[in-house]
Formats: C-alpha cells, sequence, structure tokens
C-alpha cells in the first residue's frame, strides 16, 4: 500500500490535488469556529446550494471558468443572507432554508432543460458529492484556489482581534466603536470564497461538514478561541490529507472520505472529552 502511495505521489495531478485540498481545509476551519459561535452554520449549507445553482448556470453557458460567474453570485447571496437581521420580515434561518433550496431546485431544473451533457445524473451526483475534478486541476486553477486561500488567511490573520469581538460580543464591539455589521459582512465574504473554493473537492452537499466538524471537534478539547482555531486548522488540515490519500489508494469518493475522517475524528475528540471529564 505505502509504495502504491508513494507511487501516485509521484504524479503532478495528484501534488496538485493535496495542494489545493489542504489550502481550502486550513480556509474553511479557520471561520468554522466563528460560524459554530455565531449560530449561523447552516450559511455555509445555503450557500453551497447557491453555488450549485451559479454552477449549473456557468454549465449551460458552456464557460471555461465557471467561478467567473459562481464566486460573484455566492458573495451577493452572502450579503443578502446577512442582511436579513432583526428588522426584516423573513428572519435569517428561513432566509437561509428559501434561498438554500430555491436555488438548488432551479440549478436542477436548468441543467435538464438546457442539458450539455448525456450523463446528466452523473454530473448532478459529482456536483453535490464531490468528484474527482480536485485530480484534473489545470495550473491555472490550482494558482487561483491557492492564491484565494492565502489572502482568507491573510485577512482572517489581520483582522483576528475584530472577529473574535464580533463572534462573542457583537453588541459589546459595536458599543466601543466596532464596526460590527463591516467585519460581518467581511465573514460573509471570506465564507462565500471558501465555499466556492471547496466545491470540487466535497461537493456542495458535504462542504457544511468541512466548515463545522474540525470546529466541533477542537471545541471537545480546548476552551479558549485561539486554541480552538488552531487546533481546528490542524484537524481540518490533517483529516483532509488523510481522506484524499485514502481516497487515492482506496478508489473511494474523495469528498466522502474526508467528510468521515471528520467524523472520526470528532467522535474521538468527543471520547477524550467524556473520560477526561468523568477523571
Amino acid at each position: 500500500m505505502f509504495e502504491q502511495l508513494a507511487m501516485y505521489l509521484q504524479y503532478p495531478f495528484v501534488q496538485y490535488a493535496l495542494i489545493v485540498g489542504v489550502a481550502v481545509a486550513l480556509c474553511a476551519s479557520l471561520l468554522g469556529v466563528t460560524l459554530v459561535l455565531k449560530r449561523f452554520s447552516f450559511i455555509g449549507d445555503g450557500l453551497s446550494h447557491v453555488a450549485f445553482g451559479a454552477m449549473a448556470i456557468a454549465s449551460v453557458l458552456n464557460l471555461s471558468n465557471n467561478m467567473l460567474i459562481v464566486l460573484p453570485v455566492t458573495i451577493i447571496a452572502a450579503i443578502l443572507l446577512l442582511r436579513t437581521g432583526s428588522k426584516t420580515v423573513i428572519k435569517g434561518d428561513a432566509a437561509i432554508a428559501m434561498i438554500s433550496v430555491g436555488a438548488l431546485a432551479f440549478g436542477y431544473m436548468i441543467m435538464n432543460i438546457f442539458s450539455v451533457s448525456s450523463n446528466l445524473s452523473g454530473d448532478v451526483c459529482t456536483t453535490l458529492f464531490g468528484s474527482t475534478s480536485i485530480l484534473t486541476l489545470k495550473d491555472t486553477e490550482v494558482w487561483i484556489s491557492v492564491g484565494l486561500s492565502v489572502v482568507v488567511v491573510v485577512l482572517f490573520i489581520i483582522f483576528y482581534n475584530k472577529i473574535f469581538a464580533v463572534t462573542f460580543d457583537e453588541d459589546f464591539a459595536m458599543a466601543v466603536g466596532t464596526k460590527a455589521n463591516a467585519y460581518n459582512l467581511l465573514i460573509a465574504v471570506v465564507i462565500a470564497v471558501i465555499i466556492v473554493l471547496a466545491m470540487n473537492l466535497v461537493g456542495s452537499l458535504l462542504i457544511s461538514a468541512l466548515v463545522i466538524f474540525p470546529a466541533l471537534s477542537a471545541m471537545r478539547l480546548f476552551k479558549s478561541f485561539l486554541k480552538v482555531t488552531i487546533c481546528s486548522a490542524v484537524i481540518s488540515v490533517v483529516c483532509a490529507l488523510l481522506g484524499m490519500l485514502i481516497s487515492i489508494v482506496a478508489g473511494t469518493p474523495v469528498g466522502s472520505t474526508i467528510v468521515a475522517m471528520d467524523v472520526v475524528v470528532f467522535l474521538i475528540c468527543w471520547l477524550i472529552r467524556a473520560i477526561g471529564g468523568r477523571a
């Protein structure tokens, strides 16, 4: 098995896939803690469905780079979801459900009406649950993914204190002069970018797991925001690497294997917390 894995690692497309997978997993874990603490866990699920609908439109238009449509549409949806505050008629959770289901339905309908593929069900399945496209990335796609991931990490580091303040006590942050709405907007835009990057890795239906599970696992072990964030990043990267390597050797679906590793690690962390609590 190790000889087979070493042989696969010599191929550039496998190296590209591992680089992009680690970068996306790292970005998803950084803001996953914030989303869980702010009770916005399902925003990732809603935005992933919006990205699916946008990807359906891009495929119908035969665009060589579907990110030109998917990324702007997902960012706009993230901003709209952010605006559904307490003063709006439709509350945040209802708005997420409406946008999520509506985009998923329209995307599938568009792909059926304007079908450009002889294997529509296969295309839909691979888009929803991830595909082997992560193993066929072009140099341009790799550079775009890595570049956007670096931007996300840099923004998180620069605005770490502000994100921390907005996450735990938004009202107090506004009272001391912090522009909470602006930083919430930043979080929404960054999450939209992460969703688009993760589409090729785990598919639109499994993206929420990539964001949430590492954060929940880290919360079983640590209590401080910084330690939870760092632990979440480590868990996410390790699970992504192990999941992709197992997928390459065993021939299992990439996205499902990565999420399965996240679930296993969460159960291990939960057991550690339970045993430590009893001790």
